[in-house]
C-alpha cells in the first residue's frame, strides 16, 4: 500500500490519517499514433501524479492523489475509431463534484495535474473562483513546468505521440509501446502535419481547433524515433522535482486572507 496514493489504501488508514493537499490527474482516452496506448495521456499523468505525490510524502506533506479521469475533450479527434469524448463542459461538472467532495471532507488545497492538451481548465479555475473554499491549482505537466526542460533533452518534443510522449512511454511503460520485436524500432509513421489554407493559423497568429483527420495522417504529430526510455526518465524526474517542490510549499503555507500571495 503506498499512502499517497488513494485507490490503494484502505478505510483503516484513511479514518486515522488527514489529507491536506489532493491531486487530481487528468487523461484521456484516445490514440497516439501507431505505436502508444489510447490511454498514454492517463498513464503519464498516474507516472508523474504518483511519483510527485511519493516525493512530497517522503518529505512529510500529507498528499494524496486521486485516481485518474481516464477521458478528455476530443470533439476534434472523432473520425479516428474509440476516441472517448466529453465535453468542457461536461469535465467541469465532474471536477466541481469532486473538488465540493474534497471539501466536505476537509481537502481545501487542490492540484489538477493536466496531461491532455484537449483539456483546458483555467476557464474552470476562474469559475469556480469565490464559488468554493478549496484553493485550485492547474499543472499542464507538458507546458510551463516542463518547457525549457524539453528544449534540453529533445532534439523536437513534438505536439502529440511525438519524441517526449514516446520518451515517456519507453521509461514507464514500455511494454504498450508498439516496436518491431527483432530491431526495437518504434512501429509509428514520423508523425507529419498537413498546414492550414491560411499563413495565419500556421504562424501561431490565429487560433483553430485542429481537426486531427486532416492535420495528421495516424493522429500523430511531432516524429516518435528519436526518442529513448533515458530522456523519458530524464524529463520525467525534472517534473517531479518542479512538481513535488511546490506540493510540499503548498501544505506548507496558511490558507490566511491574503493566500496564495
Amino acid at each position: 500500500m503506498r499512502p499517497w496514493i488513494l485507490s490503494e489504501v484502505n478505510y483503516g488508514f484513511v479514518k486515522d490519517h488527514h489529507y491536506d493537499v489532493a491531486v487530481l490527474p487528468m487523461g484521456a482516452t484516445e490514440p497516439h499514433n501507431l505505436h502508444l496506448p489510447y490511454g498514454t495521456d492517463t498513464l503519464e499523468s498516474e507516472v508523474i501524479g504518483g511519483l510527485a505525490c511519493e516525493a512530497a510524502f517522503q518529505r512529510g506533506v500529507r498528499v494524496v492523489m486521486l485516481p485518474a479521469i481516464p477521458y478528455g475533450t476530443e470533439t476534434n479527434q472523432s473520425a479516428f475509431h474509440l476516441s472517448m469524448n466529453l465535453n468542457p463542459s461536461t469535465l467541469g461538472l465532474v471536477i466541481t463534484d469532486l473538488v465540493q467532495s474534497l471539501v466536505n471532507h476537509g481537502v481545501h488545497k487542490i492540484v489538477i495535474l493536466n496531461s491532455h492538451g484537449g483539456n483546458e481548465f483555467k476557464p474552470l479555475l476562474r469559475e469556480l473562483h469565490g464559488q468554493t473554499p478549496a484553493h485550485l491549482f492547474l499543472c499542464d505537466w507538458f507546458r510551463g513546468i516542463s518547457a525549457d526542460l524539453q528544449k534540453e533533452i529533445f532534439t523536437e518534443a513534438g505536439d502529440h505521440a511525438g519524441e517526449m510522449e514516446t520518451a515517456i512511454g519507453l521509461a514507464y511503460f514500455a511494454d504498450l509501446v508498439a516496436t518491431d520485436p527483432d530491431t526495437g524500432t518504434i512501429q509509428a509513421d514520423d508523425g507529419a502535419v498537413n498546414p492550414t489554407r491560411f499563413e495565419a493559423v500556421n504562424r501561431g497568429w490565429v487560433s483553430i481547433t485542429r481537426r486531427w483527420d486532416l492535420l495528421t495522417t495516424n493522429t500523430g504529430s511531432g516524429n516518435p524515433h528519436p526518442a529513448t526510455a533515458d530522456k523519458g526518465r530524464r524529463l520525467v524526474e525534472g517534473v517531479v522535482e518542479r512538481l513535488s517542490g511546490f506540493l510540499v510549499e503548498l501544505a506548507d503555507s496558511e490558507t490566511d486572507q491574503q493566500f496564495p500571495f
